[in-house]
């Protein structure tokens, strides 16, 4: 990248500055020419015929020429300039006359200096705008579909059913066997509680019946808490025996993505003993640019793509946008999700996402017809007779190569398209004559 200092960039302005007034002197210089043609007879019609049936065009009158380099310098004849050499060009009494009536900044281009500099017009109109949205993403697990496998008591495991990551298991399969003194007593409990209460129940003392009730639930809640499953605590009641080894099992379905269970192990609440990923429904984390979320809404269409399968689209929906945004890279985070029962979409794949935002009926324009200044953007509207005016607009979302005016233009209305930077320079020439003169 080439970086240049401020003397050479005022440097460049001056030298672009001098560029365009050669043109337009080019321009004026080949106009004075023309008028001051002499016009030659029609082939085999004489010169007398001529003048007596043609009018002859009015001379236009100069009030002086002037350097176009220097507009502070003028003279009454033309020539050249004394200090750079630059033509002279005539200023008209009529161009004066008519600009009068033109909005300010306007300027009158002729058809040949038109044609010089290249300037193109079209038709402004409205149309139904949907801007495209297309951003990176990256395929991400679904964390609401990760589940981590505990147990609620210590003890030993004994035998270990699952015993590798990334291991496809259903819900309620069996994950390992585990020893747990605590486990064993609270059976021995439930079973003398149901017996007592088996025993008490038909007592005559009424509190006696309710007292034996009441540790019957105590006894089958503490089970339950300790996950110990409906079907284990039947089978306990039709063995009528505490059962050493107690089965652990998948509390969801997935694939198994940590494994820190191994046999003889003793295991106490805080082990982390699986972490079970359920990958049948993914997220896609997108960055959006600043100007590209005010279009974004939570619940709105997405479309996906990834390089592993060409042509596939994927359908999904914006879940969630980041109330933050990431102050290195200027973009937010919005969260898409995305149904994948064939598991064809693996986390950590990078994706291509597309949002839809339909805009409504708007009015849209080039973006080369737009001269932003920073400040200010201005189109140029053709005029007849060759006039151009400019116009101040306000602008809205960029889409591709062209721009949404918002306000500043209506359709039908006629602007410059190309050629607006030499436009704009006559229409700034004019102005600071204008303004020497007063």
């Amino acid at each position: 990248m080439i970086i240049l200092t401020r003397k050479q960039l005022l440097a460049v302005a001056a030298l672009a500055v001098a560029l365009v007034a050669v043109v337009l002197g080019l321009a004026y210089r080949d106009d004075l020419r023309a008028w001051a043609a002499p016009q030659k007879p029609a082939t085999g019609e004489p010169a007398g015929h001529d003048r007596a049936t043609m009018e002859e065009p009015k001379e236009r009158k100069v009030l002086y020429w002037y350097d176009p380099m220097h507009p502070a310098y003028k003279s009454d004849k033309p020539g050249v300039a004394p200090d750079c050499g630059m033509q002279l060009v005539p200023k008209y009494a009529d161009d004066a006359a008519s600009l009068r009536t033109m909005p300010a900044g306007a300027v009158q281009i002729s058809p040949a200096k038109q044609q010089l500099i290249g300037v193109r017009t079209a038709t402004v109109a409205a149309e139904d705008l949907t801007q495209i949205i297309r951003a990176v993403g990256l395929v991400q697990v679904d964390e609401t579909r990760v589940a981590r496998v505990h147990t609620k008591v210590s003890g030993w495991v004994r035998r270990v059913f699952v015993d590798y990551t990334w291991e496809r298991v259903e819900r309620g399969a069996p994950l390992f066997t585990l020893y747990s003194p605590e486990l064993v007593s609270a059976q021995k409990e439930y079973l003398i509680a149901r017996r007592a209460e088996s025993y008490l129940g038909q007592a005559p003392y009424r509190e006696a019946a309710a007292g034996s009730e009441a540790l019957l639930r105590a006894a089958r809640e503490r089970l339950k808490l300790w996950d110990v499953t409906d079907e284990q605590v039947r089978m306990l009641e039709e063995r009528g025996a505490p059962q050493e080894e107690m089965t652990v099992y998948a509390p969801v379905g997935g694939h198994v993505t940590v494994r820190n269970v191994f046999p003889n192990q003793y295991i106490t609440p805080e082990s982390d003993l699986y972490t079970i990923t359920d990958h049948s429904h993914v997220w896609a984390q997108a960055q959006l640019y600043e100007y590209e979320v005010a279009g974004v809404r939570v619940g709105q269409p997405a479309r996906m793509t990834v390089e592993a399968y060409p042509g596939r689209v994927f359908e999904g929906r914006v879940a969630f946008i980041d109330p933050h945004l990431d102050a290195a890279t200027r973009t937010v985070r919005a969260r898409l999700e995305f149904d994948n029962p064939e598991l064809a979409l693996k986390p950590e794949m990078f994706a291509t996402v597309e949002l839809q935002v339909p805009l409504g009926r708007r009015v849209v324009v080039p973006r080369e017809a737009v001269l932003d200044t920073g400040a200010r953007q201005i189109v140029f509207l053709a005029l007849p007779d060759g006039y151009f005016e400019p116009r101040e607009i306000q602008i809205g979302q960029r889409l591709g190569d062209r721009v949404v005016v918002l306000a500043g233009l209506a359709p039908g209305d006629t602007i410059v398209t190309s050629g607006v930077f030499l436009i704009d320079s006559e229409s700034r020439l004019k102005s600071a004559l204008e303004g020497m003169q007063h």
